[in-house]
């Protein structure tokens, strides 16, 4: 088996930045393996990943140090369409690679870059249309996609050029889990034909079935190993900013010796080595009664909406009401209507026919800027609503546009980059950020304003673990605070452990609606939506306990009580 990649001595550090962020990297991955990269944001994934094909230092310009050598080619020897070709690159930020007006031309345009002749070209668009899921998508406008469809598009195209390695940078954030497992089924296509996948992600059971593990600090590799050997070292991946296995953090805080790495595992030890806990008369209760105050925030009516480019309606007869006071997480497979539901909130779109009402008045009797102050938004993509020069202009605009004083502008965006992270940003420019950094100066500019509902689509894509947690931790103070919350997200973990209420969406419907536990519970439904719960919930759920969290079942199994009412 040859060498795909060997990476010599590599340093690199950006024209502006004051420190390297790839730091004496040596490393070989051979033909046909399957490589994972963990580590926290800035430690350099991103950029090891511009090296592979050229895009550092042709394009993205710095001081660079040591070789990189893709199938024996040196990569600042060929330009960078020419190494093309030999490295397949999915972007982090993979809107930015989309800029064809259908499906059909994405997929089609790096196939006429390699003069492919019309009968190969045909057959390749059909299969990896077919492959990524969006066959029935072949004619529809780019543009009409979800995020996740968008992803999958991106993907889609750079697989059909066949390139003998594919480098993924966070390949999964905006699919659905089903739609997750599916696109990671590509290893095991790429390995039959020994062909090589590196791929960077944030979440351990991505790197299960990988030939490696790569951990990654501060622009160093610190380990490099087989996924059991690195993913069992919880020291080493919670001071890499790496979500430990909820499994292992479930048995080392039982105080047990074994380390299953999924549920499966979990429940074989537990039934072999660990019965006392079994309690076969456990039951558990269920209120499919929605959670909220009595006093209703935001509410649909006979809602439908249809795209002006689509023939079918996106929505249908959606009847909805959020409470005052809810953290509420949308759920749903890619393209099932979330994201154009929650645009509703705040009059980014209007209904085709039924009504929207926030806090009993529809939508459209509203000013825009007095909806603004109840309801805000936070883009999935954080480029859609970020145009300021700087951090501190971009979070400072909504409060300039509400006419607020220049004492309280002052004070409000202080706040808001200090709470997000981003003091010692406000005078850098927003897109020469990373898209993690992107998404808290988005999140930031919504947060000044002080608006009554928070709105986010995946808010936490682009963030490491640490960075995910606070997030969330800063959504849930908000929510003590009186905040309404409202998140649309893929993650399952963050909506078992902040949401107090599920929706569940398909095919612009919803399916399902209730407190948290007993929607996640429910499999059958989740499945029914292309949705798992974690894998400590799965393991929850086999037990019958009220448990939405590792600290949660550990307390519960320890307290011994096993009390129905959570």
């Amino acid at each position: 088996m040859g060498i795909a990649i060997k990476i010599d001595s590599l340093h690199f550090k950006y024209r502006s930045a004051s420190k390297d962020s790839l730091a004496n990297i040596n490393s070989e991955i051979k033909e046909g393996n399957f490589v994972v990269i963990f580590g926290h944001g800035g430690a350099g994934k991103t950029t090891l990943c511009f090296s592979m094909n050229g895009l550092i230092p042709r394009f993205l310009h710095g001081e660079m140090k040591g070789n990189v050598f893709v199938k024996n080619k040196k990569t600042t020897d060929y330009r960078i369409n020419e190494m093309a070709k030999t490295v397949g690159l999915v972007f982090q930020d993979f809107e930015a690679q989309l800029f064809c007006s259908n499906v059909e031309l994405e997929v089609a345009f790096g196939l006429e870059n390699l003069c492919l002749n019309i009968e190969e070209m045909e057959e390749r668009i059909k299969k990896y249309i077919d492959f990524v899921g969006l066959l029935e998508k072949r004619k529809a406008q780019t543009s009409s996609l979800s995020g996740g469809q968008k992803q999958r598009l991106a993907i889609g195209a750079v697989l059909a050029m066949e390139p003998d390695v594919v480098v993924m940078d966070e390949p999964t954030t905006d699919l659905d889990p089903i739609g997750k497992n599916h696109i990671l089924s590509i290893s095991q296509m790429l390995r039959n034909k020994k062909r090589t996948l590196v791929m960077v992600d944030t979440d351990y059971e991505v790197a299960m079935d990988a030939d490696y593990v790569w951990l990654m600090k501060d622009g160093e590799v610190v380990i490099k190993d087989s996924p059991r050997q690195v993913l069992t070292n919880l020291d080493l991946l919670k001071s890499c900013g790496v979500m430990v296995p909820q499994t292992l953090e479930f048995f080392k805080k039982m105080g047990w010796e074994e380390m299953p790495l999924n549920s499966k595992e979990t429940i074989m030890h537990i039934k072999e080595n660990h019965p006392e806990i079994i309690v076969p008369h456990r039951t558990l209760k269920i209120n499919r009664k929605p959670v909220g105050s009595e006093k209703g925030i935001i509410e649909t009516k006979d809602l439908y909406f249809r795209y002006p480019s689509s023939p079918d309606d996106i929505l249908k007869n959606l009847n909805l009401k959020i409470y005052e006071g809810e953290i509420v997480a949308i759920l749903g497979q890619n393209g099932s209507g979330k994201t154009t539901l929650a645009k509703h909130f705040n009059r980014l779109l209007r209904p085709t026919s039924g009504e929207v009402l926030i806090k009993g008045r529809k939508t459209t009797d509203y000013k825009q800027h007095e909806l603004a102050r109840i309801v805000g938004y936070v883009f999935q993509n954080p480029d859609h609503q970020i145009f300021s020069s700087t951090v501190w202009d971009e979070v400072a605009f909504g409060l300039k546009m509400l006419g607020e004083d220049e004492k309280n502008i002052k004070k409000n965006t202080e706040e808001a980059i200090f709470v997000t992270g981003l003091t010692g940003y406000e005078n850098k420019s927003p897109f020469l950020l990373t898209k993690g950094e992107r998404q808290r100066v988005a999140f930031a500019s919504i947060l000044s304003i002080k608006p009554e509902v928070i709105v986010l689509d995946e808010p936490t894509t682009g963030l490491d673990y640490a960075h995910q947690i606070s997030a969330m931790n800063m959504l849930k103070e908000l929510n003590n605070k009186g905040r309404t919350i409202v998140i649309i997200t893929h993650s399952m973990w963050i909506a078992e452990q902040f949401a107090t209420r599920v929706i569940i969406m398909k095919d612009g419907i919803i399916i399902a609606d209730g407190p948290t536990r007993d929607i996640f519970f429910d499999e059958d439904v989740l499945k029914e939506a292309s949705l798992v719960p974690s894998q400590i919930v799965r393991v929850s759920n086999w037990l019958k306990t009220q448990s939405l969290s590792v600290d949660e079942l550990v307390e519960e199994l320890k307290g011994e009580s096993f009390s129905v009412s959570r």
